[in-house]
């Protein structure tokens, strides 16, 4: 405040063009554009390494396209009117609108625990996951003896599964004597499976439902990245016993909130509701700043300035971006659990594509009350996968026709987006969009190697997820 109790003056800075001022501090050393969770994560890393940050977002809420919302938000997003009294209170709703979950062990979760956003949140483990083949849903098994157990096998292929698991289970890149002979830097997956004598059917479901391969291309290339995604897949199943799977209570909304909060407490500026007019670059074509209107008046121009610009595709011209595919979602409202599910209230289903006459797969997740994203005896249910039919209808049906009788339904499509370069020339590192995937390993991936392309090394995420079993 001023001596005559007024608000401090606007600070100025020379390189502000007249009559524009500037935005929020003006200088800063990242612009983060859009609050969606890799937005949120690479700020809240950003500022506990001492960088200044101003975050910015269009919306009025933090998520951006994976925020979660509560019932009449969710009417008004798809225009479908005022919801039904049947569906219950608008505040018991938090659905998701890219439903995915996080795996126990994987790197999201050792992204949690490495900034403590743990301390935020609370989280519950999904109760089964499921794979769909001939005609049915099915367990996955992930362990031994679920494998002696399960119907998705023969006797004979049983025992080879266990053995093959086994093997699995003891395996240490860096240990030759768990290797058993086999070179995985160079035997491809199919070579694997095939060695443990191991059918076509098995391949498939071990693949699409546990390594959470999207299609057949990793079959004919080495082996060990397929195989360390299976044992993150079997050591975050054995660490609850129901499914590998964790989902934080309130829905995934919270996790941005929660790095927004880690960037918050260490200095970072946020500005919601406030879009950018353009991003600006200097003579070399480096971007150096952004330029927007004055919430307030709607008519003041500002600036702020920063040697990088962080973002998500939507704050991007088509120049810097290229489409991707497109991917459709459909959110259902159930009065009942999934069928043939065990009555479980949370689930994921994996639906491989070659099982339906599809390329891609298509993914079902569903979720009830006890994780607080609806009202009691409702249930959300989520069928997400990349577009390849004619109609939207026709590519989320193979997972519409397991959920039985709905109550409401919404249907989007989403053009998908990447960025064309690395933001070494440009000074515009921008995330992919979220896939279709209900799980998180490939947008940890490109979460990765985005706080990689902004820092210039690799994101230290030494913190052990078993040394902490508390936070979660």
């Amino acid at each position: 405040m001023t001596e005559e109790g007024g608000p401090p003056p606007k600070p100025t800075f020379d390189w502000l063009p007249e009559g524009t001022e500037a935005l929020a501090d003006g200088e800063y050393d990242a612009i983060v554009l859009g609050t969606g969770l890799k937005e949120c994560v690479i700020s809240g890393l950003l500022s506990v390494k001492g960088k200044r940050v101003l975050q910015l977002d269009r919306n009025g809420y933090y998520g951006g396209d994976g925020a979660s919302l509560n019932l009449s938000n969710l009417f008004e997003k798809f225009q479908a009117g005022q919801p039904p009294s049947n569906l219950g209170q608008n505040r018991d709703y938090n659905v998701d609108l890219i439903p995915k979950f996080i795996m126990a062990t994987g790197n999201l979760t050792k992204m949690l625990l490495h900034t403590k956003v743990t301390r935020y949140l609370d989280f519950k483990s999904i109760a089964g996951s499921y794979v769909y083949k001939g005609g049915k849903i099915l367990k996955v098994p992930a362990t031994p003896e679920e494998a002696l157990v399960s119907p998705l096998m023969g006797l004979f292929e049983k025992r080879r599964f266990r053995k093959f698991l086994l093997y699995i289970d003891q395996y240490d890149k860096d240990k030759p004597e768990t290797h058993e002979g086999r070179d995985l830097t160079k035997m491809t997956m199919r070579e694997l499976y095939t060695d443990f004598g191991l059918q076509p059917d098995t391949h498939q479901f071990i693949s699409h439902a546990m390594c959470l391969q999207l299609d057949e291309q990793h079959m004919d290339q080495p082996a060990l990245p397929t195989v360390i995604e299976l044992q993150t897949y079997c050591y975050s199943l054995s660490r609850y016993g129901t499914s590998p799977y964790i989902y934080p209570i309130y829905g995934l909304g919270g996790l941005p909130e929660g790095f927004s909060r880690i960037c918050a407490i260490h200095g970072g500026t946020f500005m919601l509701n406030q879009d950018i007019d353009e991003i600006v670059y200097d003579e070399s074509g480096k971007a150096c700043g952004v330029k927007a209107t004055s919430l307030e008046d709607k008519t003041t121009k500002m600036m702020a300035k920063a040697p990088m610009i962080i973002g998500d595709p939507s704050y991007f011209v088509q120049e810097k971006i290229r489409p991707t595919g497109q991917v459709v979602r459909c959110i259902c409202l159930l009065n009942h659990p999934i069928p043939n599910t065990n009555e479980a209230e949370s689930v994921q289903i994996i639906i491989p594509g070659p099982q339906v006459g599809r390329t891609n797969d298509v993914f079902v997740c569903c979720m009830g009350n006890s994780l607080q994203t609806t009202a009691p005896g409702i249930y959300v249910a989520i069928v997400s996968t990349i577009a390849e039919k004619g109609t939207p209808d026709e590519d989320v049906m193979p997972g519409l026709q397991l959920l039985g009788p709905m109550l409401q339904r919404f249907v989007s499509v989403s053009t998908t987006y990447e960025p064309v370069q690395d933001g070494s020339t440009d000074g515009c590192f921008i995330s992919k969009s979220f896939d279709a995937t209900s799980h998180f390993e490939g947008d940890c991936d490109d979460l990765l190697s985005l706080y990689k392309r902004v820092t210039g090394e690799e994101l230290d995420m030494t913190i052990n997820a078993d040394s902490v079993e508390g936070d979660y």
